[in-house]
């Protein structure tokens, strides 16, 4: 019987290594949970596809079950699942849609995370303390994952925590691009960046060298024992008379922000802007962002905003495209760092 499959030789000049190549081709496959649906839609339409179709049950115990409702055996399955509230309701959705997909064969399984839940909890900050943020990782893991890929983890070091590839995006192209857009030539002449704490400093330094703007950094205090209780301390740098922008990786309540706004007006500033990739927006987020001491807050929907949580001074980026690009570099085996001039 004759082989099906066609023979390469050895090609030292190109690189390339003597094999067998199967007649069988790589198939994109995009999957979601029901987290974020109208995104995983937009990376599908960018990406030239449909979502698999997908049965979805919430029993009413509470229990999830989830079916792909036709062939995935052999895809490239790139698994999309944001994690909004219910956090912990999507998480293990996510599980329960990873071994499916494992026990329908699929081939290789990559878990697309926008915002990756738990990911501040990526180290012990008092004795008898989680890290749930490696927890998570090795519940994809084990649940069947292969890759993962987020985009601004709120520590890079979080990568470390997964044993397979992690593709770890950065949405600073598409903020940047709505800058510069937008940005008067009057208000780029006055624009200096903010980190809002020490923490955020590394970050904020790669956006005033895109911008060409000075640095200010503000020191904050935040008490461990107490939730979302931070004082503002000094402020680092030149803001009198300034356009200052704030970035940050997240905007959760949005204290922090506020506080931070507040405290460069007070010290002279002339308009506060606020650039953050996930908007997790918890209550009392949306009211307390509207604070007299914001100009205006631009994110991005890796996380689903809901109309009750929007405003007239906040602008919304789409993340499909940047997490489109993204799955096709890595199921062509091309280059995610290329998209980030290296830094990836």
């Amino acid at each position: 019987m004759a082989s099906k499959n066609k023979t390469v030789d050895l090609d030292r000049e190109s690189g390339i290594a003597p094999g067998l190549v199967a007649k069988t081709k790589k198939r994109l496959v995009v999957a979601t949970g029901r987290s974020h649906p109208s995104l995983a839609d937009d990376v599908a339409t960018a990406l030239g596809t449909n979502l698999v179709p997908t049965e979805y049950r919430t029993f009413a115990s509470g229990e999830i079950l989830t079916r792909f409702e036709v062939s995935i055996r052999g895809c490239d399955l790139f698994l999309i699942q944001s994690f909004g509230p219910p956090v912990n309701e999507w998480m293990m959705e996510l599980l329960i849609m990873l071994d499916a997909a494992k026990r329908a064969s699929a081939k290789r399984i990559t878990v697309v995370a926008p915002y990756f839940p738990y990911s501040r909890q990526d180290k012990k900050g008092r004795g008898r303390e989680p890290i749930s943020a490696r927890l998570v990782a090795d519940l994809l893991k084990t649940a069947g994952a292969d890759r993962v890929m987020s985009v601004d983890l709120h520590a890079a070091q979080i990568q470390g925590f997964f044993d397979g590839p992690v593709d770890h995006l950065f949405a600073k192209p598409v903020l940047l691009e709505y800058f510069e857009e937008n940005l008067s030539p009057e208000d780029r002449a006055k624009l200096t960046v903010v980190s809002p704490d020490t923490g955020r400093v590394r970050v904020a330094d790669t956006w005033s060298d895109s911008l060409g703007a000075p640095l200010a950094i503000i020191h904050k205090r935040r008490d461990p024992n107490v939730a979302n209780q931070v004082t503002v301390s000094e402020i680092v740098g030149q803001v009198d008379g300034r356009v200052c922008l704030l970035v940050d990786d997240m905007i959760d309540t949005g204290g922090t922000i506020v506080k931070a706004a507040q405290a460069l007006k007070k010290n002279g500033a002339e308009r506060v802007i606020v650039a953050a990739t996930h908007a997790v927006f918890s209550d009392p987020a949306s009211e307390r962002l509207q604070d007299a001491a914001i100009d205006e807050v631009v994110v991005t929907d890796t996380i689903p905003i809901p109309d009750r949580k929007r405003w007239d001074t906040l602008t919304v980026l789409p993340i499909a495209p940047l997490l489109a690009r993204a799955i096709r570099e890595v199921f062509e085996d091309g280059s995610v760092t290329s998209m980030f001039d290296g830094a990836a």
